[in-house]
């Protein structure tokens, strides 16, 4: 069944077929073409379940130049993985966040580093110039069943974010995200509050995937696409907030985690995919992190 991206065309009478992978793919450089003012028409083939772009012969080389040069800008598909039945790419490049925060927790253990001292909220401390806690808080865990928790659910969550958004604005999107359910904590809650996980970072992923995920100019969704990623939404909170392992959940972290990312995802969702795809941008994101983590760390342990 062929499917109209964008706007409806007649199909000329001489038109190339440009394969692809996946119809995910399909829909990403018929966006691409579109850009350029080059009309495309996506077609499945039932017998082999592949995904061709059709596009009139008098636009076909100029049509392979653009999508060329988008692929060359944009080499990212040795990291991305297609969820079955989704319609959602995962990002392999989630992984070393969470081998941080695994590392973080390692050495914790072994009772030498004293890091939750050094770095878990405490509004006492952040009041009197202990900034750096709001970032730091953020890579600290309770126990091990509470970086479980933690990683799991935000493993994949931050996954699907990295390959939404851009890896880099992916990331410092997320954690944008946390630091605002700290903050708002530390407005909230009196002195005596402390506090420290990665679930408002988690809560703030599911956010900005909620708000790209149901933007009806983010890929040209279909009915079932919806219906399926809202019910992923639905069932990743429930789990995340239903499951907890912590008695002491911090719900504002978690509800502001979320709102703050629902915002960021709303503004990304109307950015350009040239921009958001492009690698200086995410190198640069992703560079924001680095310093900002290794920062606040710094501070924590001078």
């Amino acid at each position: 069944m062929a499917v109209a991206w964008y706007k409806v065309w007649t199909m000329p009478p001489v038109a190339f077929a440009i394969p692809t992978r996946t119809e995910r793919q399909a829909l990403d450089w018929s966006l691409v073409l579109v850009s350029q003012g080059i009309d495309a028409l996506i077609e499945k083939d039932p017998e082999a379940g592949t995904w061709n772009l059709m596009v009139p012969a008098p636009e076909y080389r100029r049509a392979v130049q653009a999508i060329t040069q988008y692929r060359r800008e944009n080499q990212t598909e040795v990291w991305h993985k297609e969820v079955p039945w989704t319609g959602l790419i995962f990002d392999w490049r989630s992984v070393p966040w969470f081998l941080f925060l695994i590392l973080i927790h390692a050495i914790e253990a072994t009772g030498h580093g004293q890091l939750s001292e050094a770095g878990m909220m405490d509004n006492h401390a952040v009041r009197q110039g202990d900034w750096w806690r709001l970032v730091t808080a953020v890579t600290l865990h309770a126990n091990l069943a509470h970086l479980a928790a933690n990683a799991t659910t935000g493993l994949l969550l931050l996954g699907l974010a990295m390959a939404a958004s851009g890896p880099g604005i992916g990331l410092l999107a997320s954690l944008l995200a946390g630091l605002a359910g700290n903050g708002a904590g530390l407005l909230l809650y009196g002195d005596t509050h402390h506090g420290l996980g990665a679930s408002g970072m988690v809560m703030g992923t599911l956010g900005l995937l909620t708000a790209q995920w149901l933007a009806p100019f983010r890929g040209g969704l279909t009915p079932r696409h919806l219906m399926v990623r809202g019910v992923l939404s639905g069932c990743l909170l429930l789990v995340h907030l239903g499951l907890s392992p912590e008695k002491n959940v911090d719900l504002l972290a978690h509800v502001t985690g979320f709102l703050a990312g629902l915002l960021l995802g709303a503004g990304l969702a109307g950015c350009p995919q040239d921009w958001l795809r492009n690698r200086w941008t995410n190198l640069a994101a992703t560079a924001a992190v680095l310093l900002l983590v290794g920062t606040t760390w710094w501070l924590a342990l001078r």
